[in-house]
């Protein structure tokens, strides 16, 4: 059988940063980035309620690069009863962001 990279759309980058996130017109929260790609980002979130289908700004830095993009969670799994891993799925990223994200996704090795 197959990687999960061998199946996956985009390549994946592995990452273990703090971001923020947060429903548009909300204030920010914090979670830890866990990948990355063109397609979108997961993360870990602790203490919040998001739901499928619930759109959300996020905030993270790929290289010295900030970037922010909107997304649809497109899936959550409670790792435990106040952890959501969170998986994201961009809507509006803007062009330049993902040739960052890109660029830095052939340079690492993808997951």
């Amino acid at each position: 059988m197959g990687k999960a990279s061998d199946r996956r759309k985009y390549p994946r980058i592995a990452t273990d940063q703090v971001i923020s996130f947060a429903h548009i017109d909300n204030n920010d929260q914090l979670a830890v980035s866990r990948d990355l790609s063109t397609g979108g980002i997961r993360f870990e979130a602790i203490g919040c309620e998001l739901d499928l289908g619930d759109t959300i700004r996020v905030t993270f830095n790929v290289g010295d690069q900030s970037i922010v993009a909107v997304g649809e969670v497109v899936w959550a799994i409670e790792t435990d009863p106040i952890t959501l891993d969170i998986g994201l799925e961009f809507r509006d990223i803007d062009p330049e962001s993902l040739r960052i994200i890109e660029e830095t996704a052939e340079i690492l090795p993808s997951i």
